[in-house]
């Protein structure tokens, strides 16, 4: 039934079936429990080259073509993915990926800080504020999307055991990348968002809804923390691989 409001965007439909399934065009592959779910860059391809990943599947897109890679590792396979930037296109790939078999999923990329954080800083989401619009076609309206207890454990645990800082945090995820005014971070800021990132709320409920168990950890890149003095520093970049290999330690640990 569609739960009709004025808004479009809040507008739900919670019980009819899709009319264009997510496994439609991949119908008989079947891929890894385990899945790490990437914004890293070349540093994911360059890995699974270097460690003879097989190609389980490529996703033909007008714009560029996702590999599906599965690692051989030690008694377990594990999926490793470099998704494209933005909830939209994000969640399209991970809603694949789920229903032809992830179902544990660990994401792992670069945040913008809102608070006065150094660069390549860890941060553990626990909650998402849902400012993007793919959320909510795989959930009711609602503010935030909790991210699920069991990975975040396994996150923190993995963090601990490698005598590596972090902090929890609630992540601001937005669509308008050129629309994160002066104001509105300030705002988000005050109701206690302290990072800003472009997938998580929707990866989250993209995961919920179909079954699957989803937990992030951030790095810190750039910094808006100064409202009138934008800081790019370096983007995060020198985090890329250290990232990768802890987002498959975590998935290592998740039993």
């Amino acid at each position: 039934m569609v739960i009709k409001n004025e808004i479009p965007i809040l507008e739900y439909d919670d019980s009819s079936v899709e009319v264009i399934a997510p496994d439609q065009d991949v119908e008989d592959l079947k891929l890894p429990e385990k899945c790490l779910f990437a914004f890293l860059g070349n540093v994911v391809h360059e890995y699974a080259k270097v460690n003879n990943a097989a190609v389980a599947e490529e996703l033909i897109t007008v714009s560029n073509n996702i590999k599906i890679y599965v690692l051989k590792d030690e008694n377990e396979d594990i999926c490793l993915v470099q998704s494209p930037i933005g909830a939209a296109a994000a969640t399209q790939v991970l809603d694949t990926l789920v229903s032809c078999g992830c179902k544990k999923v660990i994401a792992v990329g670069s945040c913008g800080v809102l608070a006065d954080i150094p660069e390549n800083a860890f941060l553990v989401p626990t909650k998402a504020l849902r400012a993007e619009g793919t959320s909510y076609h795989y959930l009711p309206a609602v503010r935030y999307v909790d991210i699920d207890n069991e990975p975040v454990s396994v996150i923190e645990n993995c963090f601990k055991k490698h005598n590596l800082p972090f902090v929890t945090c609630t992540t601001w995820t937005t669509d308008g990348f050129f629309r994160e005014t002066k104001d509105m971070v300030q705002y988000r800021l005050e109701e206690g968002c302290t990072v800003v990132e472009m997938e998580c709320s929707a990866l989250a409920a993209c995961s919920r809804k179909r079954g699957a168990s989803f937990g992030q950890f951030l790095f810190t890149a750039d910094s808006l923390a100064n409202v009138h003095d934008y800081d790019a520093r370096n983007f995060g970049t020198s985090s890329h691989e250290k990232a990768l290999l802890l987002g498959l330690d975590v998935l290592r640990d998740w039993k």
